[in-house]
């Protein structure tokens, strides 16, 4: 009797171990998600107007469907041309902030897409791929991506440019997922950071 009730609360404690584990899965539960998604997981959360566990459902949804995403590496070729177009949208920044901007976000979707991210049409969806494999980086892309399309003020442009380069540069340099943390530089700091002088300069505008 006594081995029978032993072996009863054995499986029931083995279901319930079973059934917790299964409830977390795939992200692996709060703690884990906090440190896989780093300020995408407290902007998730807002997102959701402060409801934790629907942020944890929509984060763990993301690990399980973007998790086994393999990154394509790029020829050097290409990654040099992704490079001068970057530059190119800077340059083209201080004569049409607008459109350096949308290009910008175009040329940012069209990258991820060839590191073998979901199609750029479909930006929610390349974003929470994104957000598995380079969850610091995604809130610059966001960003110019809604300046691309909405009203925004040519400093609030400025930004937005400044914000999504840490993604551009981790995606063209084909830089691991999580090597490093890269913190946007300042609107001040560096000579690759879009500036709103009215200038005249002999180089053009760029196009693709």
């Amino acid at each position: 009797m006594i081995t029978v009730v032993i072996i009863a609360v054995v499986v029931i404690a083995a279901g319930t171990l079973l059934f917790i584990g299964r409830t977390r899965a795939p992200g692996g539960g709060r703690r884990s998600l906090q440190r896989r998604f780093g300020p995408e997981y407290q902007q998730s959360i807002d997102r959701h107007d402060g409801d934790v566990k629907a942020a944890e459902r929509e984060l763990d949804e993301r690990v399980k469907h973007h998790l086994s995403l393999h990154e394509q590496t790029l020829p050097p070729e290409v990654r040099a041309h992704y490079a001068a177009q970057w530059a190119d949208r800077q340059e083209q920044f201080v004569e049409s902030p607008h459109q350096a901007v949308a290009e910008a976000d175009a040329l940012l979707a069209r990258l991820a897409e060839d590191r073998g991210y979901p199609d750029g049409d479909q930006f929610e969806e390349q974003l929470a791929a994104l957000s598995v494999h380079h969850a610091h980086y995604v809130h610059g892309y966001r960003s110019l991506h809604t300046a691309a399309r909405g009203q925004s003020g040519t400093e609030e442009m400025r930004a937005a440019m400044i914000e999504a380069r840490p993604l551009f540069e981790a995606l063209v340099t084909d830089q691991s997922a999580g090597s490093r943390r890269h913190r946007p530089q300042s609107p001040d700091a560096g000579s690759h950071t879009p500036r709103t002088r009215s200038r005249r300069h002999a180089k053009g505008t760029g196009t693709r």
